[in-house]
């Protein structure tokens, strides 16, 4: 995939990419609230700061940009430019998500992943949040 930005238009690009309440972050709450099920956002006092926090089904849910978490689709690969400050970046942030999950779930938590991408077929989505809060199913989406 050939990249015609400066570096100065990349690292604007990247500035603008907002770490909260992104548009695949407020479908899943709005799936969730249709679902009637009651959420807290962003809690800081837990691992990795979770998007979403059901405390009373001991569950969170992560929702990742394909980009930033290193997604294997087609969202998810690196730009030609500045390639190994992008590689380095994306493997710390993996690194990082792996190590959130294992604290989240040695403390008792469940965890879901829902990815940037998964979010396009609403009603897939839909079944793999209800699978996941009322049977503790599937770990990503």
């Amino acid at each position: 995939m050939a990249d015609n930005h400066t570096m100065e238009q990349r690292s604007a690009n990247m500035r603008a990419v907002l770490g909260r309440d992104t548009a695949p972050e407020v479908l899943i709450r709005s799936i969730l609230h249709r679902l009637g099920y009651r959420f807290r956002l962003h809690r800081r006092d837990l691992p990795g700061t979770p998007d979403i926090v059901l405390p009373s089904r001991r569950a969170v849910i992560f929702v990742n940009g394909c980009f930033w978490h290193g997604h294997g689709c087609r969202r998810g690969g690196l730009p030609t430019t500045n390639s190994e400050f992008w590689q380095q970046k994306i493997s710390n942030n993996r690194e990082r998500d792996r190590r959130v999950q294992k604290e989240l779930r040695k403390e008792g938590w469940r965890v879901l992943i829902v990815w940037q991408c998964k979010t396009k077929d609403e009603a897939k989505l839909l079944k793999t949040l209800s699978n996941f809060l009322e049977r503790g199913g599937a770990a990503t989406a």
